[in-house]
Order: structure tokens, then C-alpha cells, then sequence
């Protein structure tokens, strides 16, 4: 008994000093990876006369004071009442991490570069925010006001990301308005809206600068299609 616990000792105490005796340690070191939260917002850069607003757009990575909400009011007084129903998310871009495209197909999200908010979040406002300095309506609301909407806008983000085989961002937005003036309602414009921009690098601030592009791009087609449907 007595040799099995002086064994056991030596064993513990040899332990013991590789762990922390000599102030190494078995484990490898891993670096600290510090997360970064990049806003995921596309605005003009000041409103045109009329209650319209210039097509530039605000520095992708500066970000001002957020438009108050009741800006989404302001508009033509002679136009139709918009409803922009929340954006919702595709399959997978639930996520709030960037996406990458990699050239065999698959997708990686990195955890630590990630979007303020989620992306679908993030693109509504941006979309009701757009239109509503566009000048083509009276009112830009959104869910939940009490004003009577003459058409609904529904939404569905379906891809945002950095295809590394082309080096471009790419952007999806499905879109469908709903014409829901007196009568049947109809459906004015089913459409997905796309738009790719080349990549100027692979770091984080290049894939979030091309994809504001990108999302800048489809809100303009958008607005655009949207115009065309209301002159018809």
C-alpha cells in the first residue's frame, strides 16, 4: 500500500509541475479574435426638392444618426399610401455573420465580422426608408400603422454575400405588390431583384463595402420598377 501511494505522489507532483509548476501550459494558445459588428445601412445622401433625394449615397462605412421613422412620412401629398411589409429572411441568412461563397460551393459565415442586425432587419429599413425619399408616394409606412394603405409591398432577402470564385457581392431581393385599391385585389410586380459588385478585396471592409453597393443597387432597381408600375 505504502509503495502504490508514494507512486501515486510522485505522479501527481510530476503532474502537477508540467501543468503549472513551469508556467507552460499543455493547452495551445489560441488568439483573441475580437468581434466587429458592421452596420448594414444604405441611405441618400440629401433629399432633392419635392421630397425627393439625390441617388448618392452616404460613405458605406460612416454611420450618422439614424432617420427618424417619421421621415417615412414624407412624400408627394398627390401620391398612394405604401405599405412595406417586414422583409423576411431566405433559408441560412438568419445569420447576422458575413457570408462567403467559396469556389467549391459551400458557404462559410464568419462569427467574428457579422452585421449589426440581422441582414433581412436591416435591408427592410433600408427599403421603406429608400422609397419614402423617393417621392414616388404620399406615405412610406410600415406594419402596425393605422394610415390605409392603397398598395403593400412584401419582401424576401434570398442572398447576400461574397462569391470568391467571381469576386463579386451579391444581393437577392424577391419583391411583390399587392394593388389593394377599392376592386380585386391584384398584383402589380412579382420580381426578384439582383445586383452584383466587384469585390476590391477579401478583408472584411472590402466584402462589407461591396455589398452595401450591391444592396444600394437593388434598392435603385427596385425604386425603378416600382416607378414604372405606378405610370402605367
Amino acid at each position: 500500500m505504502r509503495r502504490r501511494w508514494l507512486l501515486g505522489g510522485m505522479l501527481g507532483t510530476a503532474l502537477a509541475t508540467a501543468l503549472g509548476g513551469s508556467g507552460c501550459s499543455v493547452l495551445p494558445s489560441q488568439p483573441y479574435l475580437q468581434r466587429r459588428d458592421w452596420p448594414l445601412v444604405v441611405r441618400r445622401s440629401g433629399a432633392a426638392p419635392g421630397g425627393g433625394a439625390t441617388s448618392e449615397l452616404v460613405s458605406p462605412l460612416a454611420r450618422g444618426p439614424a432617420p427618424a421613422r417619421g421621415a417615412a412620412l414624407a412624400g408627394r401629398a398627390d401620391g398612394h399610401v405604401l405599405l412595406v411589409r417586414t422583409v423576411q429572411a431566405g433559408p441560412g441568412l438568419e445569420t447576422r455573420g458575413l457570408q462567403m461563397l467559396q469556389p467549391d460551393g459551400s458557404v462559410k459565415v464568419d462569427f467574428y465580422e457579422q452585421w449589426a442586425v440581422p441582414p433581412a432587419e436591416a435591408i427592410d429599413e433600408d427599403l421603406r426608408l429608400w422609397l419614402a425619399d423617393s417621392g414616388l408616394f404620399a406615405a412610406v409606412v410600415g406594419p402596425g400603422s393605422r394610415i390605409t394603405a392603397d398598395i403593400v409591398l412584401e419582401g424576401e432577402l434570398l442572398a447576400l454575400n461574397a462569391d470568391l470564385a467571381s469576386m463579386t457581392a451579391r444581393v437577392a431581393l424577391a419583391l411583390v405588390l399587392i394593388d389593394q385599391r377599392p376592386g380585386p385585389a391584384r398584383i402589380g410586380l412579382e420580381r426578384t431583384e439582383t445586383a452584383s459588385v466587384k469585390l476590391e478585396g477579401t478583408d472584411p471592409p472590402a466584402l462589407v463595402r461591396a455589398q452595401l453597393a450591391a444592396v444600394a443597387a437593388v434598392l435603385r432597381e427596385a425604386e425603378a420598377d416600382l416607378a414604372s408600375v405606378l405610370h402605367r
